[in-house]
């Protein structure tokens, strides 16, 4: 069975072509930087790699780019649109009605867009996906695996807010928690390389969007994200924890729309705002030339992990690994490092030549002598939803 995994972020989409169930890869590729006059398509078979820098304005046009790839004459991988059995998307909010691996009809749709005031940078993307993938491939599956349902397990201490009850009972406004596909697949291969179940990690997923799970027994027990996909760590253009008090300000005071205040901390805040560039190579790159603000911003996108690993180290009572994932979690070693340093009352102690080295592969940047694992373990979000869409299948 083949299986085509789109996976739209806020500001990119990656995509596998799998043969299931042996989990084969067929042909891989991203398209980053969505929205920009440099977006960078790549697409990688057996035979071919490729990577091309072209102005891509919406995820349609990416979504198009990927199937032109697909198709191609020379590089391509399939022959007609009907080669492809099913497709399985990733979409970032599913509410209280979906937890479980979905096979998409029009009332999935409706659902899906009803939640795109909670994650406006994403189910807006994740449905155009989907749109478009019915519209190109007629004959497949449609299938969706929702973000929020690795966090079904977190404790009612965890999820509620400290607001009227009628807003929980009624309104369902608590913690759904997002990012759940990618800390679900890295958790479970940590736990595979520790060779233990029972544990307590913090998996901290960086990447435009970020955020940092704590997880217990494998299961998800407390998260950054709450009832939408825009607080707790530092991200690209997202602020991240702020006082809430800071909205009523802006709008009763300094006179703000409320859609300008949406707006701006969901597009113009995070990284961009504190430096004009919402990608991290960008950053770090003007950080190493001395611009102050890039390296302020890099230190409080630090600040504000290590303030998330404290709390959720004493929440489970302990900590046996940390875990880095997600495009900067994986390739910054320079955010590894401002991570972990002066963390060694939590007993978890970097090696820099190890931090250094990259790898497809789990691996340890721990020194010998630390008690807690510093894992970076890459994430594949593709597979673990092709997992779940052929299961869902057969």
């Amino acid at each position: 069975m083949k299986i085509l995994i789109i996976n739209s972020g806020s500001s990119s989409i990656k995509y596998q072509l799998l043969e299931m169930p042996s989990a084969k890869i067929i042909c891989l590729g991203t398209i980053e930087r969505i929205a920009s006059t440099e977006a960078i398509s790549t697409y990688k078979t057996d035979t071919h790699k490729v990577e091309k820098t072209y102005e891509i304005a919406t995820h349609k046009a990416g979504l198009e780019r990927i199937t032109s790839l697909l198709l191609d004459a020379e590089m391509g991988v399939i022959n007609s649109t009907e080669d492809i059995d099913a497709i399985g998307h990733r979409v970032v909010h599913g509410g209280k009605d979906y937890v479980d691996t979905t096979l998409i009809n029009e009332e999935v749709k409706k659902k899906i867009k009803s939640l795109f005031p909670l994650a406006p940078l994403h189910n807006p993307a994740n449905l155009e996906g989907i749109l478009m993938a019915e519209e190109i491939f007629e004959s497949a599956k449609q299938i969706v695996v929702f973000d929020t349902a690795f966090h079904g397990t977190l404790p009612i201490k965890a999820k509620k807010y400290a607001v009227p009850n009628v807003l929980f009972n009624e309104k369902r406004i608590q913690a759904y928690g997002f990012h759940g596909t990618s800390h679900k697949y890295v958790s479970e291969k940590a736990n595979e390389y520790l060779g233990n179940q029972n544990t307590k990690l913090i998996s901290i997923h960086l990447g435009n969007g970020c955020s940092i799970t704590a997880i217990k027994d494998g299961k998800s027990v407390d998260h950054s994200m709450g009832f939408a996909p825009s607080n707790g760590l530092v991200m690209g253009t997202r602020s991240g924890d702020i006082d809430h008090a800071i909205i009523f300000y802006m709008v009763k005071t300094l006179g703000y729309e409320l859609d300008e205040v949406s707006e701006l901390l969901n597009k113009e805040s995070g990284m961009l705002g504190l430096t004009g560039y919402n990608d991290l190579r960008d950053i770090e790159e003007e950080a190493g030339k001395g611009n102050k603000d890039c390296i302020i911003a890099l230190e409080m996108n630090a600040y504000r992990i290590k303030k998330y690993i404290g709390a959720y180290t004493a929440s489970m009572n302990g900590l046996d690994a940390i875990i880095f994932t997600a495009g900067i979690g994986e390739n910054s070693s320079l955010m590894r490092q401002l991570v972990c340093k002066d963390m060694e009352y939590f007993n978890f102690h970097l090696d820099d030549s190890k931090n250094e080295l990259r790898s497809k592969n789990t691996r340890e940047i721990n020194t010998t002598n630390s008690k807690v694992k510093i894992l970076v373990i890459p994430t594949n979000e593709e597979l673990e939803i092709a997992k779940q869409v052929y299961a869902l299948l057969n």
